[in-house]
């Protein structure tokens, strides 16, 4: 059974994100296993848990402080991607992994503006 978190799409596609990634990182080379590796994943990792730790929250400004950080982490995670081309020549078509964690972006920033609006009506 789904929860409301489980519906939620800046979640669900936070979750496919974070899966890509650790298909990418399995094409590092293993000198980079503590590294690029970890770091990458540990970003994907926390755009994830960032916006569970939101949907916990009670009221609205704590919701939107977890998803900007869910939003920097997923930041992070684009510039690793991008730059992951530097260290592994065999790595090719992360572009459309940029593009995806771009929309990602996108759909926070849409989220964060509509729990302001909805703080806004609540004042």
């Amino acid at each position: 059974m789904s929860t409301g978190l489980d519906n939620l799409d800046i979640y669900k596609f936070a979750k496919e994100l974070e899966s890509k990634v650790y298909v990418l990182t399995k094409l590092f080379p293993t000198e980079e296993k503590f590294g690029k590796t970890s770091q990458l994943r540990r970003s994907s990792s926390s755009v994830v848990d960032n916006i569970a730790e939101s949907y916990g929250r009670y009221n609205y400004q704590e919701k939107i402080q977890f998803l900007l950080l869910a939003r920097g982490s997923a930041e992070e995670a684009r510039s690793q991607i991008d730059r992951s081309k530097l260290v592994c020549a065999k790595i090719t078509k992360v572009d459309l992994l940029v593009e995806e964690y771009t929309v990602e972006i996108k759909k926070i920033n849409g989220f964060i503006r509509f729990l302001r609006e909805k703080k806004r009506e609540n004042q």
